[in-house]
This record gives C-alpha cells, structure tokens and sequence, in this order.
C-alpha cells in the first residue's frame, strides 16, 4: 500500500513537473521582442489617373521605420518587366525613412494594375503595393 501511494506521488510529481515546463516554454515562445523594426507604408496604392501613352510614369512609397531597430528591404518585385523599381539597400534606421519609386513604361493602351511586392525584416509576410490608371492613345 505504502508502495502504490509512493509511485503515485512520484507520477504526480513527475507529471506537474512536465506541465509546469511546458507552460513555460509556450510563455516564452509567446513574447514578442519589443525593439523590432515596424514598416509604416505612406500608401500602399497609387492611382496614376489617366496617362498618356508611351510617357512613363513613376510612383513613389515612403517606407518608414517606426521601430527600434533598423529596418532592411530584403526583397522588392515588380510583378512585371513593364514596372521598374528604385530603392536603397541601406538599412532604415530607427525614425528614418526612404523612398520606392517604380516606373510604369505605358506602352500599351487601356486600364493597368500593376504589383510590387517587397518583403522586409519588420514582417514575415510581404506587403503589396500597387499602381494602377488609365493609359490613352497618344494623339
């Protein structure tokens, strides 16, 4: 009897030990780092209107560093060879910002919506920009 009540209190232990760790590391997997970098966006779309045909257009997105450490574009793409992009690979510093134009060559005639996306250390998931109008007929 004094057996069976001594492996029962060791398994009950055991168990709550267990537990016990468990929780501890789900807490803190759950603590999110305070200091990382945060990727504010001017806009995230950019309606040209109408432009005329064969004039480029460029667009510009104020990327902004609100964190606490520097923010880095790892990736920037544009969803097409018709859209060039332009930025720095330099770091954004805590408070600073800088500048992705992308230049839309309109070419061909009619309504566009074109894609960048670009990918940054403030977030896993990628943000979507875009830039979009109304290419006429050059008269």
């Amino acid at each position: 009897m004094k057996t069976l009540l001594l492996i029962a209190l060791i398994t009950t232990l055991g168990l709550s030990q267990s537990i016990a760790q468990s929780t501890a590391s789900a807490t803190t997997a759950t603590v999110a780092n305070p200091n990382v970098p945060k990727a504010k966006w001017d806009k995230t779309t950019n309606d040209f209107g109408k432009i005329e045909q064969g004039i480029p257009k460029e667009a510009e997105f104020k990327l902004t560093n609100e964190g606490k450490e520097p923010l880095i574009i790892q990736t920037a793409k544009a969803g097409c060879g018709c859209t060039n992009l332009k930025y720095s690979p330099e770091p954004i510093l805590p408070g600073k910002s800088t500048i992705i134009a992308a230049t839309y060559n309109a070419a061909a005639a009619g309504p566009f919506t074109k894609s960048i996306t670009v990918t940054t250390n403030a977030d896993p998931n990628p943000v979507m920009l875009l830039i979009k109008g109304m290419v006429i007929e050059k008269k």
